[in-house]
């Protein structure tokens, strides 16, 4: 092995080496799993293909500058995206190019677009209504008390709505950006869960949706950020209670078990289970994802932002919990969130019902 083979070989990325004439002369073994075992001796255009990087590497031979390009692969993971930089070798006349994986960074910025595409389109819906009503009430409507307070109730639907999703934005990324700090304070969760539910009592009664409790006069803690474990609760009940419709049965639960299979230690677990009509598998594994919505237009009825399931499963990995998902169509759903507890004193637990 000469020496150009030996440092070619020691670059951590895929690199190779062309010549004067356009072959490759050397690879390491990244390139090789990249491209083919048998680059070595084959001229670049051959190999590699892609107009963009045949492209730098021409001018990087002709002229002896460094030059870039994007080249695409494909492995197991799927598409996988390579910045290739074309760099001469002093006089030798030969160019090092080397192809540094940036298909993170791409899908981190797709998610930034995806995001900013997103929030623009569900402020624009309540805010181009705003301004129609505006409109009307300073033009046809100003004297009809009628429409006029119509038409107030809307606007005052639109604006709760634009800041519900303004705090949601907020609080997702406040926790994302807390998500490495695991929070440690002692946290009752059978207190905070019950006054959860006390809370939701009236929203469950104007569904006509029964919600039933076990465990809550427990008194056992887990580490932990009190709001942001009463934000979890808050959103899985709400929402259970929101969508398994009228006359369905919503359970809230929580216990303690050793040496859960999920996070292989003692936990704490948060069930939230409804008899409502289910969802349907293919929605189960995205319904984390931020402004996914099995139906937008229900969701928006509803008052839901298509944020709150993203920020419970942030505020449980901060808490280096679990959220399992299991749902079937005509059966309801449960929702299963798993903490790691600290030491936990159980002392009696009962059961009690809202209607």
């Amino acid at each position: 092995m000469d020496m150009s083979d030996s440092i070619v070989e020691a670059i951590s990325i895929p690199g190779i080496l062309v010549d004067q004439s356009g072959r490759i002369s050397e690879s390491n073994a990244a390139a090789r799993r990249l491209f083919s075992d048998q680059i070595n001796g084959r001229h670049y255009i051959a190999a590699l293909r892609q107009p963009s990087i045949l492209d730098a590497l021409e001018r990087a031979l002709a002229a002896g500058e460094t030059t870039s390009a994007q080249f695409l692969a494909a492995d197991e993971r799927g598409d996988v995206a390579f910045e290739a930089t074309c760099t001469p070798v002093g006089d030798t006349g030969h160019v090092l190019a080397c192809f540094e994986d940036r298909t993170a960074m791409e899908e981190a910025g797709q998610m930034r677009r995806d995001f900013v595409a997103n929030v623009s389109h569900e402020l624009r819906t309540p805010l181009t209504s705003l301004v129609g009503f505006i409109e009307t009430l300073r033009g046809t409507a100003r004297d009809d008390a009628a429409v006029r307070e119509r038409f107030l109730g809307i606007m005052e639907r639109e604006a709760s709505r634009m800041n519900r999703l303004v705090a949601d934005l907020l609080s997702l990324s406040w926790v994302e950006a807390e998500e490495r700090l695991q929070p440690t304070d002692p946290v009752q969760l059978p207190a905070v869960v019950h006054s959860v539910v006390n809370a939701l009592g009236p929203l469950a009664a104007e569904h006509h949706v029964r919600v039933s409790t076990s465990g809550l006069e427990c008194e056992f803690s887990v580490p932990g950020d009190a709001d942001q474990l009463a934000q979890v609760a808050t959103n899985l009940v709400e929402n259970a209670i929101k969508y398994s419709g009228p006359g369905a049965a919503v359970d809230v639960s929580v216990q303690l078990t050793d040496a859960h299979p999920m996070i292989q230690g003692d936990a704490a677990l948060l069930v939230v289970s409804d008899t409502g009509v289910g969802i349907d598998a293919l929605h189960v594994p995205r319904l984390t994802e931020r402004f996914y919505r099995i139906d937008s237009h229900r969701s928006r009825e509803m008052g839901g932002t298509g944020l709150g399931l993203a920020i419970v499963k942030h505020i449980v990995n901060r808490h280096r919990g679990r959220l399992r998902i299991e749902s079937e169509m005509g059966k309801g759903s449960r929702f299963l969130v798993v903490l790691p507890r600290g030491v936990a004193h159980a002392r009696h637990e009962n059961s009690d019902e809202l209607s």
